[in-house]
């Protein structure tokens, strides 16, 4: 290894390659392995009606951002929601491929991620029909799939996300105790209903044997602990998340109940039990749900959120350890100026709406000029197993274009940049910060 400076003129190569060469550790998705269900091998169907492991070439191109894209050129006005949602998987690939690939240039990033993945699966992405990817993808079998999209996106690690509130994925596990023992999946407890939805989730609970009340006591407090031990070890969960939308607040406004009764369970039990099992909690903040109900999880949109909240927390229980990401770009700074305050916040990549070349550019620039590499550049939130792929092919191209910069600047200073800097820059974001806050 070359443990000179490099030249300007080098820069750009090599941090491309470092960039190329170094495996991922994909701290957030919503993949699984074939264990949870797979998609029917001809992609007419699924073998199992509720499998959760989504790849190939229907799903991709009916993901939720294109089914909301395709309704800005195909108005409900010519084809109503529910009609659309009465098509067949492949129906709703064909309008949708028609609409946005063949009769439009797919210049947005949901439909150049398709066009990147068949580009690196060695397809033409140029097609006016999908039946030539239908059959490509009816001859893989799903778990050597896995590898493959594994080993085109240079991933070496896929972490899930497990909602232990959702019935179907809850039954696998109890179904079968090695349903995510997959080496190449590491499983996260998600239980947004305990703070979202206290009433809910407490009759849940009590349906799973766990006796609690709605209004909260020392022995509720015990058992939501018992819950959430249980399933840490179930699961062997590596974290803990939730989903909260821009309205959350901590402390809690006084007026809402439901409010105050997840902040209680999250100061009472999520967090002790975290804390006692040395494992992060992950916020996800800033999504309005259903906004547009019709277009299913496509009608969700984004909402400015309260980075005070995270202060407080990060403040009154430095024992806890927080991932956190916000999903609107207004958020961004005040997040990184708070995330330099407290060793126990790791914010991480760039969620949903800000996936996108123009935003993720400017967030991770203002990142490094404000925390080094101390952060968490981006993670994939796949829900196609494919978009592995176009994501981290898509963010390493944007992050070389960033650090070649900021190594440039360090030239000019004055300071040394060598191969084995940027291998180390490279590796601690795109993999060591994660496992090492895991462990801290």
């Amino acid at each position: 290894m070359n443990t000179e400076s490099l030249s300007a003129d080098r820069l750009a190569a090599t941090v491309e390659r470092a960039l190329a060469a170094q495996p991922i550790v994909d701290m957030h998705t919503h993949l699984y392995p074939p264990t949870f269900g797979t998609p029917d091998p001809n992609v007419t169907g699924r073998t199992d009606p509720a499998g959760l492991l989504l790849w190939g070439i229907d799903e991709l191109v009916t993901y939720h951002y294109l089914v909301a894209e395709v309704y800005r050129v195909v108005p409900a006005s010519q084809l109503p929601y529910e009609q659309f949602w009465k098509l067949s998987k492949q129906q709703q690939a064909d309008h949708i491929w028609k609409h946005l690939f063949v009769e439009r240039t797919p210049i947005s990033e949901a439909c150049r991620g398709v066009l990147t993945v068949l580009h690196r699966l060695g397809l033409d992405p140029n097609e006016k029909s999908l039946d030539a990817y239908r059959g490509f993808f009816a001859k893989q079998d799903p778990g050597k799939y896995i590898d493959r999209v594994m080993e085109l996106a240079n991933v070496s690690s896929i972490t899930m996300t497990n909602p232990v509130f959702d019935d179907n994925e809850r039954q696998r596990w109890l179904a079968n105790p090695n349903v995510g023992s997959d080496p190449r999946f590491q499983p996260v407890l998600r239980i947004d209903p305990l703070l979202r939805a206290w009433p809910t989730a407490a009759k849940r609970l009590n349906e799973w044997k766990y006796p609690v009340t709605e209004e909260i006591s020392a022995s509720t407090i015990q058992q939501v602990r018992r819950f959430l031990r249980d399933w840490i070890d179930r699961q062997k969960a590596i974290y803990l998340a939730v989903s909260l939308g821009p309205e959350f607040r901590y402390p809690a406004a006084g007026g809402d109940a439901v409010a105050r009764a997840g902040q209680t369970i999250l100061e009472e039990a999520i967090l002790p039990v975290c804390a006692e099992r040395g494992l992060p909690f992950a916020m996800m903040i800033g999504s309005q749900q259903r906004v547009n109900p019709a277009l299913g999880d496509g009608g969700d949109m984004v909402g400015k959120s309260d980075i005070a909240s995270v202060v407080n927390l990060c403040y009154q229980f430095p024992s806890n350890k927080f991932f956190v990401t916000m999903l609107a770009r207004e958020n961004q700074h005040e997040m990184c100026i708070a995330a330099r305050k407290f060793g126990n916040l790791m914010i991480f990549g760039c969620w949903w709406f800000l996936n996108n070349p123009s935003l993720i550019e400017e967030i991770e620039r203002m990142r490094l000029e404000l925390l080094g590499t101390s952060f968490i550049p981006q993670h994939s939130d796949a829900r196609v197993l494919d978009q592995l792929v176009y994501k981290w092919d898509h963010s390493r191209r944007i992050l070389a274009k960033v650090l070649t910069d900021k190594y440039a600047d360090l030239l000019r200073a004055g300071r040394w940049v060598t191969e084995a800097d940027i291998q180390r820059d490279v590796r601690l974001m795109l993999r060591d910060n994660f496992i090492n806050f895991l462990s801290r």
